[in-house]
């Protein structure tokens, strides 16, 4: 069942999303050759707990670690480590929630490491601007379909793909709730969009295959082809105004 918020809980979910995207700022200011992705999550837990938030992901079907960080052809769930340490031309994508005052916020980057290769920069920005195409279809009589073609459209005409075995999803009290919201689909077709929706729209995009499979560890996702991969991520509401972003602090990241 799809949990609509009333404006006083997005006003709630608003703060939750304000420290989760603070934090991926945070993070962002500290993503240089020679840092660990252990480093990067304690920065980014501390600063959550100081706000008077909790980090979401921690213990989260038992996941070990605060923030999600991958690495080049990691695409999702990257366990961070003291042994992962970052390169020059690298691309880490770190993905963090907060839990603040019964609500989650939950957000992700994909952010370069010193200079990194043309292909990887357009990655990084097709990524964006494919999460972007999807909001500009969220509007109140819309359907879910709609926003995934923007999305897939968008990522396919650069000639990328989209992860189709990891989608997008509700996020509010629950930091998974209803509806599935997939970064592909069919224009016209699927849930009606409506007011009080809160959402985590998240494309996973690949330079290769959209083929991608799960380590050992449980955890961490992989290309197939061992191309590279880019996440961009916000949590998003559709109230009867338009669409609020709750997570995004910086227009430019």
């Amino acid at each position: 069942m799809i949990q609509l918020k009333n404006s006083a809980q997005i006003s709630a979910m608003k703060e939750a999303g304000r420290i989760t995207g603070e934090a991926l700022l945070l993070a962002r200011e500290h993503v240089r050759e020679g840092v660990s992705t252990k480093e990067l999550d304690t920065l980014i837990r501390e600063y959550i707990e100081r706000a008077g938030a909790k980090p979401s992901f921690l213990g989260y079907a038992g996941f070990p670690a605060s923030a999600c960080i991958s690495i080049n052809d990691e695409v999702i769930h990257g366990i961070p480590s003291k042994n992962r340490v970052l390169q020059e031309g690298d691309i880490v994508k770190i993905d963090v929630g907060a839990f603040y005052k019964g609500f989650h916020g939950d957000s992700a980057r994909t952010i370069p490491v010193g200079r990194v290769s043309d292909e990887a920069m357009k990655l990084i920005e097709v990524t964006r601007n494919s999460f972007f195409a999807g909001v500009d279809m969220l509007k109140v009589g819309n359907r879910l379909g709609d926003v995934g073609y923007a999305i897939q459209s968008c990522v396919e005409k650069e000639g990328f793909s989209v992860v189709r075995r990891y989608i997008g999803h509700g996020v509010g009290k629950e930091l998974h709730e209803q509806p599935d919201v997939p970064n592909y689909g069919t224009a016209g077709r699927g849930t009606r969009l409506c007011a009080g929706m809160t959402l985590a729209i998240e494309p996973m995009v690949n330079t290769g295959s959209a083929d991608v499979y799960e380590l050992a560890d449980g955890w961490t996702v992989k290309t197939v082809d061992k191309g590279l991969s880019a996440h961009y991520e916000n949590t998003v509401a559709l109230t009867s105004d338009g669409v609020l972003i709750t997570t995004l602090i910086d227009k430019d990241f």
